[in-house]
C-alpha cells in the first residue's frame, strides 16, 4: 500500500498552506481525499494535480476557469483540447488588458506633464480640448452636442 500524507506534509512539500488546499478542495480543484481518523489523508499524486492548478492560476485563470478546465468537460477531452477552449478565451481577456495598459502608460507618459498654473486652467484645458472631439467620458459628446 502507497504511503498516505497527511495536509501538513502535503502544505509542507507543495509550498502550500493547508488553508489553500483546504479552500482549493472546496472550490473543485483538487478531490476530496479520503480520511483517516476525520483526518484528510493523500496519495502523492495529489502534486500532479497541485502543479496543474498553479500552472492554470499563473496563466490567468480564475478559480473557476480552473475548475472548468478539471472537471468541466467529458473525461475523455485530451488537456491539450481543454487548453485551447479556454485558452482562446483567455487570449482576448489578456489582449484587452493588454491595450488598456497601453492606453494607461501613454496617458502617464504623456498626459500628466500639465504646465497649467491651477486646477481651474487644468479643467478649462481639458473642457476645450474635448469640444467636437471624442472625448473619454462615455456620453459627453451628446451631451455637449445638445447643449449647444
Amino acid at each position: 500500500m502507497a504511503r498516505e500524507l497527511s495536509i501538513g506534509e502535503v502544505a509542507r512539500a507543495s509550498g502550500l498552506r493547508p488553508s489553500a488546499l483546504r479552500y482549493y478542495e472546496s472550490a473543485g480543484l483538487l478531490p476530496v481525499p479520503p480520511r483517516r481518523s476525520r483526518q484528510r489523508r493523500y496519495s502523492a499524486e495529489i502534486f500532479g494535480r497541485i502543479e496543474l492548478v498553479r500552472l492554470a492560476l499563473a496563466a490567468g485563470f480564475t478559480v473557476g476557469e480552473t475548475r472548468a478546465f478539471l472537471s468541466g468537460f467529458a473525461a475523455d477531452t485530451p488537456p491539450a483540447a481543454r487548453w485551447r477552449a479556454l485558452a482562446a478565451r483567455k487570449l482576448e481577456e489578456v489582449n484587452a488588458l493588454m491595450e488598456r495598459a497601453q492606453r494607461m502608460k501613454a496617458l502617464l507618459e504623456t498626459s500628466f506633464r500639465c504646465r497649467c498654473p491651477s486646477l481651474a486652467d487644468c479643467e478649462r484645458y481639458l473642457t476645450a480640448r474635448c469640444q467636437g472631439a471624442a472625448c473619454s467620458r462615455p456620453g459627453a459628446r451628446s451631451r455637449r452636442a445638445s447643449s449647444t
